[in-house]
């Protein structure tokens, strides 16, 4: 097929879950509201957890990293979908496409990582209440969000300049609700698959470690709850564990079978619901899981509205 040039001026179309729908503005107004909800339940916690100085701990403090991740990546997707449906049109600069795949990989795979450093802080205070300050002090938690931003960063950056090296057919229909790396590589006029197989190799090691993470370090927590002698401390426990993974699920579970499962056993139409799911439905859950259970939350905003004293209990 005819190539054509990779140039600022071209740009791709995206024929993601509006065109696949046969009511696309209740879609797009279903859309406009979890990012309104996500944009407002996420800026309030991350509010609270700045203005209260008893939420200044390193399981809140690791919470609004995971709200402003979350902030960060339906902001990267929802806008677009919204302005493409509003102007008529769905399409990206070459250059838009690339900065899409950057921010999208860079985001996701932070909040992968991260996830994994909170089931490590449920890890150590429930194992370690004694030392758990220790453990987890301030230059311990700012390791951990560095190490996740730059492990993140490094793996986006190498795949996005990667991808977009490669020569795009004149056909410019990318099947998805955003520009990333799969169905990108479908445009590509070149042999891909090396490249498919390393790619996949990766995002299975980037989903699969931190997940073995996650299930070691509740393993142990759990253990540790059925030993402990009292009830109230076990259902806190629960309570609080049961929160965290119920987001791992969330975002896990679509992740998983977009990158994991081989592509026999998934559609672009269901690539395009479950990325809908992780970028926009997930992001818009998470402060609502975590602050809806939570009465440390629930206090700070009482004391924001001047109903009452807050206070965090680990």
């Amino acid at each position: 097929m005819e190539l054509w040039n990779t140039t600022l001026e071209n740009s791709f179309l995206l024929t993601g879950i509006l065109q696949d729908s046969k009511y696309p503005g209740l879609v797009c107004a279903t859309i406009a509201f979890l990012y309104l909800v996500a944009m407002t339940s996420n800026g309030l916690l991350l509010l609270l957890i700045a203005m209260d100085k008893r939420l200044h701990v390193p399981m809140y403090f690791l919470l609004s990293q995971l709200s402003l991740m979350d902030l960060l990546i339906t902001t990267v997707i929802s806008p677009k979908i919204l302005v493409d449906y509003l102007c008529g049109q769905s399409t990206i600069s070459f250059s838009g496409c690339g900065f899409q795949i950057f921010l999208t990989l860079t985001v996701g795979g932070a909040e992968d990582i991260l996830l994994a450093f909170m089931a490590y802080d449920r890890y150590v205070a429930i194992q370690h209440p004694l030392n758990y300050m220790v453990f987890m002090r301030p230059k311990v938690c700012w390791s951990m969000v560095a190490i996740s931003w730059l492990l993140a960063s490094m793996n986006a950056l190498v795949n996005t300049i990667y991808t977009m090296h490669f020569p795009f057919c004149r056909t410019r229909e990318i099947s998805h609700i955003l520009c990333e790396i799969p169905p990108l590589l479908k445009l590509a006029c070149a042999d891909t698959t090396k490249y498919q197989f390393v790619l996949y190799t990766v995002g299975v090691t980037f989903l699969l470690i931190p997940l073995s993470g996650i299930l070691i370090s509740y393993t142990l927590v759990l253990t540790a709850v059925f030993h402990m002698p009292s009830i109230q401390g076990r259902k806190k426990a629960f309570l609080t564990c049961s929160s965290h993974l119920t987001v791992v699920g969330l975002y896990y579970g679509p992740l998983v079978f977009i990158y994991v499962l081989p592509s026999a056993y998934h559609n672009p139409h269901q690539d395009n619901i479950l990325s809908v799911f992780y970028s926009i439905i997930t992001p818009t859950m998470n402060p609502l899981i975590y602050s809806l259970r939570n009465k440390d939350v629930l206090g700070a905003l009482k004391k924001l509205l001047g109903k009452g004293p807050s206070g965090p209990k680990l």
